[in-house]
């Protein structure tokens, strides 16, 4: 009788040095791949992210609001601006101060400063056209109609003394213009602003300044494109909701030094 072998136990496979390496490696790129690819992802089928442009912001304003709906660094839209073929008027120079139209705008995850703008001015011509102003001096001075207006039922009357004064060969004598020039936003306009160097000082120079002062709303512009009739050459927004219009320069001054008490008393204006 034969005897017979015993059983052979061979070592089950096991993983060299190299194989436990790439296996961890194949691990780390899941991972990242979970953290980093997977959230953009579903960012991408959610919903867009969405810019709002307020009526009356600057163009300076709008950039820094694109920069930061785009993820980009700071001046990355204002730098965009200066290149991009936007379907602005001649007079406007390259220049889409004024055709940023006020509104919420999706920002789409391939959307870049150029798209964006261009979608903003294509949404200010649209606009216009629905109004049939086909004028750039219109859109500048709805600009100034809406700094200026303290509340929409004023701004046809603001844009009528605008009209009325430029045909008296008068200067406006807008502090919202004056700081336009200064880059600023104030109740006060001292003595020596209104010597300011700018075509912006509409209290130095006749007419209206070169280009908009900011992006108006639909309201600005439709009072702007179609004035009331008055004879009005003067106001001031005494307090909150009452602004008095006038043609007598003498009742305008004194609606201007209840204006500065009202100022004094409240300690604004600066």
């Amino acid at each position: 009788m034969s005897e017979v072998p015993p059983t052979v136990r061979r070592p089950g496979p096991r993983f060299s040095r190299t194989g436990r390496l790439l296996l961890v490696a194949v691990l780390a790129v899941l991972v990242i791949v979970a953290v980093v690819v997977v959230p953009r992802l579903l960012r991408g089928i959610g919903p867009e992210q969405q810019l709002t442009v307020p009526e009356g912001q600057r163009a300076g304003q709008v950039y820094a609001a694109a920069d930061k709906a785009l993820h980009l660094p700071s001046g990355s839209t204002e730098k965009a601006a200066r290149s991009a073929r936007l379907p602005l008027p001649a007079e406007a120079k390259g220049n889409p101060e004024g055709y940023l139209f006020p509104a919420t705008y999706p920002v789409a995850s391939d959307a870049t400063p150029a798209s964006l703008l261009s979608y903003m001015v294509k949404t200010a011509n649209q606009r216009l056209a629905a109004d049939r102003i086909t004028s750039y001096r219109t859109v500048v001075i709805a600009s100034i109609v809406q700094a200026e207006a303290d509340r929409p039922a004023d701004m046809g009357k603001v844009a009528r003394v605008i009209t009325n004064r430029i045909a008296r060969h008068m200067p406006l004598q807008m502090d919202s213009t004056i700081n336009y020039a200064l880059g600023r936003s104030t109740l006060h306009t001292s003595h020596d602003d209104t010597k300011t160097n700018s075509p912006y000082n509409t209290y130095k120079y006749e007419g209206l300044p070169p280009t908009p002062i900011d992006n108006p709303g639909a309201e600005a512009l439709k009072a702007a494109g179609a004035p009331p009739e008055g004879d009005w050459l003067y106001f001031v927004t005494v307090k909150p909701g009452d602004t008095r219009f006038t043609a007598d320069y003498q009742e305008h001054l004194r609606n201007v030094q209840e204006f500065n008490d009202r100022q004094k008393g409240t300690g604004e204006g600066a």
